[in-house]
């Protein structure tokens, strides 16, 4: 297993082998869509990724620092499900004091988010496709982390598939963890029992305190907030911050 700065760190999922080399499977909060690029994604990456994207394999590499890919040291904020970088490129350009990094598994939403970045102005956000709560768990030390941001994640609808849900209490005691006292974790959805989830979740972990508010004025809309408002789904916004 590769060692960050003398630390041990497990195989990333989608690496991790049983005894007789097959790989394990293993329960995940995304799926990996296709990777095809379109003339305009193409020409995007190929402008931007070198300085704003972290190669997956990077964390795997002894002396990992985000600091240095930031090229500074400043108050963290991490979005898990980025997609296309609609908010992404909105909120960082309007927190330039800040790094942003941005966790997100599909490449061609990466691509469409750099030249979101681009013309938005905001160079301080860094993209990386390495799940997101391995990279908590393994990449963030704790108390660390300003604030998490999470909209529109995916519901996952079929009860079946409820268990990959991102928001569950494993993970809600990790982010608490990793979120300095007083950090915020911003979430949005338009799934309504998974709003409910979300709120029995949060409520339920003892670091955390919050619960639904008015929508967030700073949250430009995005195409998944307005596909919701079309079928007549409500939004809902939450706000829970760690207490200590």
């Amino acid at each position: 297993m590769p060692r960050v700065n003398d630390v041990v760190r497990p195989a990333r999922p989608h690496h991790k082998l049983t005894e007789d080399g097959r790989r394990m499977r293993e329960v995940l909060t995304y799926s990996r869509r296709g990777s095809r690029f379109t003339p305009r994604q193409a020409e995007s990456w190929a402008a931007h990724q070198a300085d704003w994207v972290i190669p997956e394999e990077a964390v795997d590499r002894p002396g990992f620092s985000l600091a240095e890919r930031f090229g500074r040291e400043a108050p963290l904020i991490v979005e898990i499900g980025s997609g296309i970088g609609e908010a992404t490129a909105v909120l960082a350009a309007a927190r330039p004091d800040h790094n942003v990094l941005a966790l997100e598994v599909w490449l061609p939403g990466v691509a469409d988010s750099l030249w979101r970045v681009a013309e938005a102005g905001a160079d301080n956000v860094r993209f990386c496709s390495v799940d997101a709560v391995w990279s908590l768990e393994h990449l963030l030390a704790p108390s660390s982390l300003a604030e998490l941001w999470t909209f529109f994640p995916d519901p996952w609808r079929k009860t079946k598939h409820h268990k990959r849900r991102l928001v569950n209490p494993a993970n809600a005691a990790l982010v608490s963890s990793r979120l300095v006292p007083g950090g915020a974790w911003r979430l949005a959805t338009d799934w309504a029992d998974y709003a409910e989830q979300m709120r029995e979740v949060l409520d339920a972990e003892p670091t955390l305190e919050g619960g639904p508010v008015e929508r967030w004025a700073e949250r430009p809309v995005t195409r998944f907030e307005r596909k919701g408002v079309e079928v007549g789904r409500d939004i809902v916004d939450y706000v829970y911050r760690r207490t200590n």
